[in-house]
């Protein structure tokens, strides 16, 4: 049973917003909607202060092909609001130990300490290959961990050299300034995945699964972040579709179905099912023979895999009253998962929604988390 603060989170959409279950994330299946929003700069400063002042801890800000650069929109935003945390997203295929530590170290001086690490390995080997790295699934975990250790050396600044199969580096200085350093979230499904966690996160990140799934997960977890005398706090990321009744709610995912043309959802699941990632598999599993109605798509009580038919990375959505929503989280809670990252659509008019309706519900389970 979990005893620490709940903290809630909400979620970025770098590549474009609006109102249908095609308008953010990818793969884009070439459905472009009424109301299709793109992500310009006053665009994301509206949801980043709907965010703040909706209650929300920290908003996550990706990062994929076809995203806007996390750093950038980070320093930015993060001048934007006084108490918000940014919860970037970082790819170490794509970075390098000691320059991430010094650019975390300077957002760390601009936002009053208000960042935190995300560290995800990849996605598919297609998009990875767009992207310039050519390392198969486990190769990319492997360089993930070792990217972990020289980050910390580097923040530390212990004056070891680090001499590694992937990176290489002189002796190390302290960060100066010194700053906090950013507490590390991160992602991956894969038993690859888990051993890396489970030796360097300080919050493990899962997609949301029915609630026997998570706990499996979670036991597993903990098992072997003792191996390394360590503990992990979990998190969640899904959506969210909540109602003052739920009726009201699956009325509303049932109207985002019924405007999918049929191919969207083929196009969507044949790039998704390209993907090597044991998570999205995973995700996309719970919606396979299920049918395409709403409550057939619900695969625990309030849990539907909906989102997963057109979407990658998070494909489930906790669908009903608000009080409902607040009781599935709040189960998730107890089975040890303090950190949620939400999402709805539009991102802007769902934080102001939430926050008004749902957070409130939430912050009576659990106060905030400090600073």
């Amino acid at each position: 049973m979990s005893a620490s603060p709940l903290e809630i989170d909400w979620f970025l959409p770098t590549n474009g917003d609006g109102r249908h279950l095609t308008s953010s994330g990818l793969p884009k299946v070439g459905l472009f909607q009424q109301g299709e929003r793109a992500p310009t700069l006053d665009y994301l400063r509206q949801i980043v202060r709907a965010a703040e002042l909706g209650g929300f801890d920290s908003i996550m800000v990706p990062t994929a092909s076809g995203f806007e650069d996390p750093w950038l929109i980070t320093a930015v935003l993060a001048q934007e609001v006084q108490r918000l945390n940014f919860l970037l997203t970082l790819r170490p295929g794509l970075e390098l130990p000691a320059y991430t530590a010094h650019r975390a170290a300077t957002l760390q001086l601009l936002s009053n300490n208000r960042l935190r690490l995300h560290v995800v390995s990849g996605s598919s080997r297609f998009e990875q290959r767009s992207l310039g790295d050519f390392l198969e699934h486990d190769e990319r975990y492997a360089r993930t961990a070792e990217f972990l250790q020289a980050f910390e050396t580097v923040w530390a600044g212990h004056g070891r050299q680090h001499h590694g199969r992937f990176y290489r580096g002189a002796d190390t200085a302290a960060i100066m300034p010194p700053a906090l350093r950013p507490p590390i979230y991160f992602g991956g499904a894969s038993q690859a995945a888990e051993q890396v966690g489970a030796e360097h996160a300080q919050t493990y990140l899962l997609w949301c699964e029915p609630p026997v799934m998570i706990a499996e997960r979670i036991q597993r977890l903990r098992e072997q972040a003792a191996h390394h005398q360590r503990t992990l706090r979990f998190g969640l990321r899904l959506h969210i579709f909540a109602a003052p009744q739920a009726e009201q709610a699956w009325a509303h995912v049932e109207k985002l179905l019924e405007e999918l043309p049929r191919d969207a959802i083929e196009r969507a699941q044949q790039q998704l099912a390209a993907y090597e990632s044991v998570g999205q598999s995973r995700q996309t599993q719970l919606a396979q023979g299920r049918g395409c109605g709403a409550r057939q798509l619900e695969v625990s009580a309030n849990l539907w895999a909906g989102v997963g038919l057109v979407r990658g990375g998070a494909g489930t959505a906790l669908v009903g009253s608000y009080e409902q929503v607040a009781e599935r989280i709040e189960e998730y809670h107890q089975m040890g998962v303090d950190s949620f990252v939400l999402s709805g659509f539009p991102h802007l008019e769902e934080a102001i929604h939430l926050g008004a309706e749902l957070l409130p519900l939430l912050r009576r389970i659990s106060p905030c988390p400090g600073p």
